[in-house]
C-alpha cells in the first residue's frame, strides 16, 4: 500500500506495526550492531549503519518516514543535555531526509519528557522545525498499559502529514493482558535467572504491602520496591534486577519481547545482555499498529474524528 523507511529501527518494532497494515520498507537504518544482527534475521535485510554516513538523496523514495530517534539526550535516566548530546542532533539528520525526499507522511518516537526538556525549548524546536518544513504536525503522549500490553510505559508519538489532513490519535483501549498470559512457568526458567536468597528477601523487607499475583517488582532509584500486576518501562540501561518476577527472578529476553508485543516467533540471536539493551530501546508494536491504521486511514481520506490538537493550536 505505502512504502516506509525505518530509521533508528533498533529491532524494527515500528516496522512490524506498519506492515501489520500492508505496507512495505524499502530502507533502515541502525548503527547498534546487535540490533542489526537480530533486525537482520527477522526481516531478512541488515539495517544501513550509522546515519550520519547516509546521503538523503540516496535513500529511496517513499511514503512514510518511521523514526524512533534516539531518546538518551531528553530522558530522565540520561544526563538530560538535550541537543547539547551529539545523539540529540540526530533529530536534524530526520530534517534533511524529509526535506529532501518529502514523503507525504510520518511517524515520530520519542520519550515523554522531550515535551518538558529544557522547560519545552527543545520540544518547540522540533515542531517549529517540522512546521517550516510544510508539515501538519500531531502529538500525543500515549500509555503502552492503554493499548493491551501489561507495562506502563509513557511515549511521545508525533505524527505530521504533508498535507493539511485530519488525523485522530487512537483511543486507549483501557484493558491489557494479564502477565500470567506473558510470563513463562518459572520450572521452565534457566537457575541463572533467579536471584540469591538475600536478594530476595531484601526485596521482600522493602515491600509496602502485599504483591499481588503474578507481578512485577520494581526497584526505583530511591530503593523503594512496588509489586505491580503490571511492569514498569523496560529500560536499556537498567540493572539486571531493576525488574523481578514475582520478586524472585529476573524477565527472560522473550518475556522482554512479549511485553513489547513482539510476536513469539521473533527470532533471538544475540546475548542476553543485548536482549535487554534492545528490548528496552523498542517500542511497544501494538501502539504503533493503532498509529499506524489512523495514519492510514488519513492519508486515504477515511477519518473517524475523535478529536485531537494539531500543532497550531497546539503550541
Amino acid at each position: 500500500m505505502y512504502k516506509t523507511i525505518d530509521l533508528f529501527s533498533g529491532i524494527g518494532g515500528i516496522r512490524l506495526g506498519f506492515e501489520r497494515h500492508g505496507c512495505t520498507n524499502v530502507f533502515s537504518s541502525e548503527w547498534d550492531r546487535y540490533a542489526r544482527q537480530m533486525y537482520e534475521v527477522n526481516f531478512g535485510e541488515k539495517p544501513f549503519g550509522d546515519i550520519n554516513d547516509i546521503d538523503p538523496s540516496d535513500i529511496p523514495d517513499h511514503d512514510i518516514l518511521l523514526a524512533g530517534f534516539p531518546c538518551q539526550p531528553f530522558s530522565i535516566a540520561g544526563k538530560g543535555l538535550g541537543f547539547e548530546d551529539t545523539r540529540g542532533t540526530l533529530f536534524f539528520n530526520i530534517a534533511e531526509i524529509l526535506k529532501n525526499k518529502q514523503p507525504k507522511a510520518f511517524l515520530l518516537e520519542n520519550v515523554k519528557r522531550l515535551t518538558t526538556h529544557d522547560s519545552g525549548r527543545t520540544f518547540r524546536i522540533i515542531l517549529e522545525t517540522l512546521k517550516q518544513l510544510g508539515y501538519t504536525v500531531y502529538f500525543k503522549v500515549l500509555n503502552t498499559l492503554d493499548f493491551g500490553l501489561p507495562q506502563k510505559r509513557e511515549r511521545i508519538y508525533i505524527v505530521g502529514f504533508s498535507d493539511n489532513i485530519p488525523f485522530y490519535f487512537p483511543e486507549p483501549i483501557n484493558k491489557y493482558r494479564s502477565l500470567s498470559e506473558l510470563l513463562e512457568n518459572d520450572q521452565d526458567v534457566e537457575p541463572s535467572y533467579f536471584l540469591s536468597d538475600v536478594l530476595k528477601q531484601k526485596r521482600l523487607a522493602a515491600l509496602k504491602k502485599a504483591p499481588p499475583t503474578p507481578s512485577i517488582w520494581h526497584e526505583n532509584i530511591g530503593g523503594n520496591v512496588s509489586a505491580l500486576p503490571y511492569s514498569c518501562a523496560l529500560r536499556a540501561g537498567g540493572s539486571y534486577n531493576y525488574l523481578v518476577v514475582n520478586g524472585v527472578r529476573r524477565l527472560t529476553g522473550r518475556e522482554m519481547l512479549r511485553l513489547q508485543g513482539f510476536p513469539d516467533d521473533f527470532k533471538i540471536n544475540i546475548p542476553y545482555s543485548q536482549v535487554r539493551k534492545v528490548a528496552g530501546n523498542s517500542v511497544s508494536v501494538p501502539v504503533i499498529e493503532a498509529i499506524a491504521e489512523n495514519m492510514l486511514a488519513s492519508l486515504s481520506g477515511k477519518v473517524e474524528q475523535k478529536g485531537q490538537l494539531n500543532l497550531l493550536e497546539a503550541i
